[in-house]
């Protein structure tokens, strides 16, 4: 008998250690915790600009003269705000005869306000450059080595304009003639200034040849040379064929127009201003009593961040008080409808998505997101819902999309993460969260959401977003559940509408019409998850 009890203690401790080690495994993090802070110049950048640099002062000595025709094409990097004078005062003479307005954009603003918005919009708009730039917009130039030397990267041009191209060099051997020709598909060549002793040969066209006696003027003349864009679109890149005696190079002009940046007034550094940096949008479908419960926690934090409702009611209840707008759909329009409509009312530069049953605690810190969001390179970041029975959950997942073959790609999704954020040590980089959080307006407006999905539907956004959403996750910033348990016989009528429209087995309802959604619209053949 006690023996028995030795084997059954020690059964007993075995499973304890065996559930503890677990939950070490599940908690302890062996990640790294990778630095998300905007891109800075990095010591090779300031390298590479010191070698070309370099590069364009070795051949300074040697005289050229200005192409005017050509040099004026050039950005100057400073554009003048400049009209044309009326020249006829007539009735309706615009209409024949219409000329160029310009209007000075800082009028209306004076003295300390033009300078408090000077001061803000030059520090938002270069966090935006550090959040968008990327390694490929760097300009860098291979040595000759082939003895061609030419722009490997970073050329761009805008569309219908003119540019240099930087880095185009020649090192060859003692020869007669030393000889180069540049060809394009959606651009033509010219050279900015001359140089003597150069002969330019198709200048203003596809296929430009140069050739000179003297290396060191070829060169000098190399320096001037410039790109035509003539093929208008909006993004495009040219392939540019660099040619000498039997070598051949090629390399890249992106042509598009520059990313217009929206900026927004983040407030003082230390003092994040809720009310002007976030709007709470949220969709409502016959949970009234819910959605006031979210309402009056949201007045206990923040008595004035805006609230947007979308509500698809049949019969719908007007929600009124102070910051809130609601709009109204047409009855059962959806799920995703109503986030797409929501998100289009806000104004602000962040968005925080939050169900119409959840409320919010002395746990649901805004202004931790907005910490992330200013501090780093995401795009939204997540948070963490708690159900009545104590447990929280973030929802994390990993998302990689593996090439197919004609019927479609792979997409695989897993619980997880990437790795952690350095100087938050409860945030984490993932690809999808739970469903509440934040992200920048103007990202979530450009992935949007699908209004096919009515009535179920989350990671489908995400899942969208792969490849554009650079997605974050906060484990400390809870967010409270309101409890779904309810006994049949406790149930109200509405409660019972509301689980007849929310889990009914149609084909838009249905989780079996996803796989065909995903089909059809993603080009996928294959969904694994766990």
């Amino acid at each position: 008998m006690r023996s028995q009890r030795r084997k059954m203690l020690a059964i007993i401790v075995l499973s304890f250690m065996l559930i503890a080690v677990f939950i070490y495994y599940l908690t302890s993090s062996t990640d790294n915790a990778v630095d998300l802070q905007p891109r800075l110049q990095t010591n090779v950048e300031r390298h590479l600009e010191k070698h070309l640099q370099e590069t364009l002062e070795r051949h300074d000595n040697i005289p050229y003269h200005l192409k005017e025709s050509v040099a004026g094409r050039l950005a100057t990097n400073g554009c003048v705000c400049e009209g044309e004078e009326e020249v006829i005062s007539l009735p309706f003479a615009h209409l024949l005869f219409p000329h160029v307005a310009a209007e000075e954009l800082r009028v209306p603003f004076e003295g300390r306000e033009l300078e408090y918005i000077k001061r803000y919009r030059s520090k938002e708009y270069h966090n935006f450059h550090k959040r968008t730039q990327a390694a490929t917009d760097l300009l860098i130039v291979a040595q000759a080595n082939s003895p061609l030397q030419y722009p490997t990267q970073g050329v761009e041009v805008r569309p219908m304009k003119t540019v240099l191209i930087p880095g185009l060099g020649l090192e060859q051997k003692s020869r007669q003639l030393y000889s180069v020709s540049l060809t394009a598909t959606l651009g033509t060549f010219d050279v900015a200034a001359e140089v003597n002793g150069v002969s330019v040969e198709g200048a203003g066209e596809m296929h430009m040849t140069l050739s000179s006696r003297l290396l060191s003027n070829l060169n000098r003349q190399l320096q001037f040379v410039t790109y035509t864009n003539t093929v208008f679109h909006p993004r495009a890149v040219d392939i540019v064929w660099f040619d000498t005696d039997g070598h051949q190079a090629v390399f890249t002009i992106k042509v598009g127009h520059p990313v217009t940046p929206k900026l927004y007034n983040p407030g003082p550094k230390k003092e994040y201003n809720i009310s002007d940096l976030v709007t709470i949008a949220t969709k409502t479908f016959l949970r009234y009593d819910k959605l006031q419960d979210l309402i009056d926690s949201v007045r206990q934090f923040y008595p004035t961040v805006t609230i947007v409702i979308a509500d698809d009611n049949k019969h719908p209840k007007f929600v009124t008080g102070p910051y809130i707008e609601q709009y109204i759909m047409p009855f059962g329009k959806g799920w995703f409808a109503g986030r797409n409509l929501a998100v289009s009312q806000v104004s602000t530069k962040y968005v925080l998505w939050v169900d119409d049953d959840f409320y919010f605690t002395a746990n649901t810190k805004l202004e931790k997101f907005v910490e992330v969001l200013e501090s780093t390179t995401l795009d939204l970041v997540g948070g963490a819902v708690r159900e009545v029975t104590g447990y929280t959950a973030t929802f994390n997942h990993k998302m990689s999309v593996e090439e197919g073959d004609e019927d479609g790609d792979c997409l695989h999704m897993r619980r997880g993460h990437y790795h952690s954020i350095k100087g938050f040590p409860n945030c984490v980089v993932t690809d999808a969260v739970i469903n509440f959080f934040m992200a920048r307006t103007d990202k979530v407006r450009q992935v949007g959401f699908d209004p096919r999905l009515a009535r179920i539907g989350h990671l489908e956004f995400f899942i969208d977003g792969l490849g554009s959403l650079h997605v974050g996750s906060c484990d400390d910033v809870i967010v409270s559940h309101a409890s779904k348990i309810k006994l049949p016989w406790t149930q109200t009528d509405t409660e019972k509408t509301y689980a007849k429209f929310r889990y009914n087995s149609s084909p838009q309802n249905s989780l079996e019409s996803r796989p065909s959604l995903f089909y059809l619209k993603n080009r996928f053949k294959c969904l694994t998850s766990n």
